[in-house]
């Protein structure tokens, strides 16, 4: 088995996609119900509800949103994180050095699921 995407629904498609153009720095790929964006090993995609009914009737009934943390590896969390802050993105944590030695930061996209940044911390 492997794992090939990480699907989100959301109400608001455009605003979703637009978010995660600016994070991962490629266009989606889709039309007006889903779209997706291809990554190193996995897919991230985002369906609208009324997409996500059409296909399984009922499978939205009592769903929420806003209830994920995607996490992202990058190589400067730093960099990332000013790139990001500088777009307007909404921001849950400035870089922080974790007591695990990772370094991240975190944004909130606009379904409130969070998006942290982070990247190992070379020994010192």
């Amino acid at each position: 088995m492997r794992f090939a995407s990480l699907c989100l629904v959301t109400a608001d498609l455009p605003a979703l996609a637009a978010f995660y153009r600016t994070v991962l720095g490629q266009e989606p790929e889709g039309d007006e119900t889903f779209c997706s964006l291809v990554l190193a090993g996995a897919d991230l995609s985002i369906y609208t509800v009324e997409g996500t009914e059409a296909m399984a009737p009922g499978s939205m009934a009592g769903a929420g949103y806003g209830g994920c943390v995607l996490e992202f590896e990058v190589e400067d969390v730093d960099a990332e994180f000013e790139r990001l802050a500088g777009a307007g993105l909404p921001i849950v944590k400035p870089p922080t050095t974790q007591p695990w030695g990772r370094r991240s930061a975190w944004f909130r996209d606009p379904d409130g699921n969070i998006v942290n940044l982070n990247a190992s911390v070379p020994p010192a």
